[in-house]
């Protein structure tokens, strides 16, 4: 539901190029139903954890999970021996921290505390993303939809990548892979019957954003990240209406948006004010003024939804109302509004379209293409074969 970047790991990937030893743990194909093909000309590397001081693994086969922690800029065993990486080939399934993961996972001991990587097959990274995005019973159209838009991202994402150790991160920067947990026969059917189908522009995957809920009308990519994009513009959504968020309200008080803001770097101290100072042309706040007891500041309203917390500002479509002391922001939708909306493609599937129709209605002028067909140009051999 969440696009936008990967950011830079160098002090790991500095350690993994200079790392020498490593340790190999081989098993059987776990039998499945629904296993991925193993004909799969792409993988995907996925930055699981980072910076973190220990973990937990278990190998294909092993009785029992293994803790190992982040020691000196080496990894510490179970038996107090040290390494500077671990590496537990595919195909897996692999257990980090109680979670299943097919394909290899690597650690990688930096600075920081400790990296996990899972290098797996593009499909299999699709199937272990859909149902932490959709709803299982929203039908096959959605799911179909959601791992065509899932499996673009990835490819558009693994063609740009900023740092050599991942293509992706875990989470709601990138997309919200969970691995073998949230597979499912439906996942699995979505998978095959879109296998190798992206979108494109000119022949290369397109930037697939997707999100929750619109509020009724999208964002175009040019008023959230500043630039324009043919295929992601603003238009209006229907039948979100059954989307818990509709309508939302998220009170504040003084003190506590001035407590968030100082620990982004504003230090205003306990709000007085807060309004809005200029919205986008699909309605959504641009930038907001803030003065506090200790100063003020004008920021944007991604940059005050970060502080906040998305959880609780679920969108920039909002409006604020002063009561005594407390900010209460009453808005609708969840998520950037940026490309696809997951209840608009709910909407569109009950009304009978199929992923194909929802796809082009969210990402206009985009083509379906296919990987078996002709790879995208930019996809060479150092993006292939799980090349870093």
């Amino acid at each position: 539901m969440r696009i936008l970047g990967a950011r830079g790991a160098a002090p790991y990937a500095l350690l993994l190029l200079l790392a020498t030893t490593a340790v190999a743990v081989t098993g059987p194909v776990a039998g499945a139903a629904g296993a991925p093909p193993s004909e799969d000309l792409i993988t995907i590397r996925v930055l699981l954890r980072e910076r973190v001081s220990t973990v937990s693994i278990r190998p294909l086969g092993a009785a029992a999970p293994t803790s190992i922690r982040a020691h000196r800029g080496a990894l510490q065993l179970g038996d107090g021996s040290l390494q500077p990486r671990l590496v537990l080939a595919a195909p897996g399934p692999h257990e980090l921290d109680g979670v299943p993961y097919r394909g290899s996972l690597e650690i990688v001991a930096g600075e920081g505390g400790l990296a996990v990587l899972n290098e797996v097959d593009l499909e299999a990274y699709v199937a272990g993303i859909l149902l932490a995005e959709v709803y299982e019973g929203w039908g096959s159209a959605v799911l179909r939809a959601q791992a065509v838009a899932t499996r673009t991202y990835a490819l558009y994402r693994l063609e740009r990548a900023r740092d050599p150790l991942f293509h992706v991160r875990a989470g709601p920067v990138d997309q919200a892979y969970a691995g073998v947990r949230v597979e499912s026969d439906a996942a699995w059917e979505a998978v095959h019957a879109t296998r190798g189908e992206y979108l494109a522009w000119g022949g290369e995957p397109i930037l697939a954003a997707y999100h929750a809920a619109s509020g009724g009308r999208t964002a175009s990519s040019r008023e959230v990240w500043g630039r324009s994009l043919p295929y992601l513009v603003s238009f209006p959504v229907e039948g979100e209406h059954e989307s818990p968020d509709t309508y939302w309200r998220a009170p504040f008080t003084g003190a506590e948006i001035g407590a968030a803001l100082g620990s982004a770097g504003w230090s205003v101290g306990t709000v007085t004010e807060l309004r809005v100072l200029e919205r986008s042309v699909s309605g959504r706040v641009n930038r907001v003024r803030v003065k506090g007891r200790r100063g003020s500041a004008t920021l944007t309203a991604r940059q005050l939804r970060t502080a906040l917390g998305p959880a609780r500002l679920r969108s920039t479509l909002f409006e604020i109302r002063a009561q005594q002391g407390r900010y209460v922001f009453v808005g609708s939708g969840r998520g950037h509004g940026v490309g696809m909306s997951q209840w608009g493609a709910y909407a569109m599937a009950v009304r009978g379209a199929g992923y194909r129709e929802i796809l082009f209605h969210f990402y206009p002028g985009a083509t379906v293409r296919h990987l078996e067909e002709a790879l995208p140009a930019s996809l060479s051999g150092a993006s292939m074969g799980g090349a870093r």
